[in-house]
């Protein structure tokens, strides 16, 4: 019934835009948007999911375009150019996905309301965001740090990376267990990825990734995957490592079924990850 829903979605307003009714069409979408929302990350049909999204996200640009406040279809696009670029896009072409996640990024800041202009000024409408905002600021915040992950060899990212770090820090301060912990697996990978002079930790990525798997028992399969491609082989642990590929391979993508799409998508980067392990540890 819910990929039903999703795939009727956007068609209708289609057919309301296209026949001059786009007044009518946006108090619709903005009572749809929640729901094609979940319905993305319910959807389990990696293909399906890959080929519907960019006409979806465009479509939504379009509904923006005469409602360009709309915090709903704001965070919808942040959030969908965010996963758009995360599951499908970064490991294929890496400087592609940099594009979309800054538009992401541009997306979420526009929901929260803040301007991209005076650092200060940001860091300050930061630091007060409410947890009533959370879902707008999580996205911000996954974009923004995967875009600076992505560009550390440029003075622009390293630049942002302050800000970026406090946008996650905010979503720890107020609601750490956000989807599944995910704000945890943030946390690790910045703190696994980068070397100690940009201020990396293994010691204390690997406790915020046991505390990511603990929230869902396992079955967020993000947690997993960024703490063997992070942490294990960072510290050259390859019986770890082993361990978690395990781990992923044995869990059904719909043992968190608000997370098939992005467990979907964990198994097949794990597998290929996997496949070059020999290269990977010394």
């Amino acid at each position: 019934m819910k990929k039903c829903y999703a795939s009727l979605l956007f068609p209708v307003l289609l057919l309301l835009l296209s026949g001059g009714c786009a007044r009518l069409a946006m108090p619709v979408a903005s009572s749809m948007i929640p729901g094609f929302t979940r319905a993305l990350f319910e959807e389990c049909d990696l293909k399906l999911a890959r080929e519907s999204l960019p006409a979806e996200l465009k479509l939504m640009e379009g509904l923006l375009q005469n409602d360009p406040g709309n915090q709903k279809i704001l965070t919808a696009l942040c959030m969908g150019f965010t996963g758009y670029a995360m599951l499908f896009v970064e490991d294929e072409n890496p400087e592609r996905a940099s594009g979309l996640y800054l538009r992401a990024k541009t997306y979420g800041l526009a929901a929260m309301g803040i301007e991209n202009t005076d650092p200060r000024q940001m860091l300050i409408r930061i630091q007060e965001i409410p947890k009533a905002n959370i879902e707008m600021l999580f996205w911000t915040t996954m974009a923004w740090n995967a875009w600076v992950n992505l560009n550390l060899d440029q003075p622009s990212a390293i630049g942002e990376s302050s800000l970026a770090e406090a946008c996650l820090k905010r979503v720890l301060e107020i609601a750490p267990d956000f989807y599944y912990g995910a704000p945890y697996v943030l946390m690790g990978t910045i703190l696994a990825a980068r070397p100690a002079m940009l201020g990396g930790d293994a010691p204390k990525a690997k406790t915020y990734f046991e505390n990511a798997i603990a929230l869902s028992d396992g079955k967020f399969l993000l947690a997993q995957y960024y703490y063997a491609r992070y942490y294990a082989v960072r510290v050259q642990d390859k019986t770890l490592f082993l361990s978690l590929v395990n781990a992923v391979s044995e869990t059904p993508p719909d043992a968190l079924r608000e997370a098939c799409l992005i467990n979907q998508a964990v198994k097949q980067k794990m597998k290929a990850l996997a496949e070059i392990a020999d290269e990977l540890f010394l």
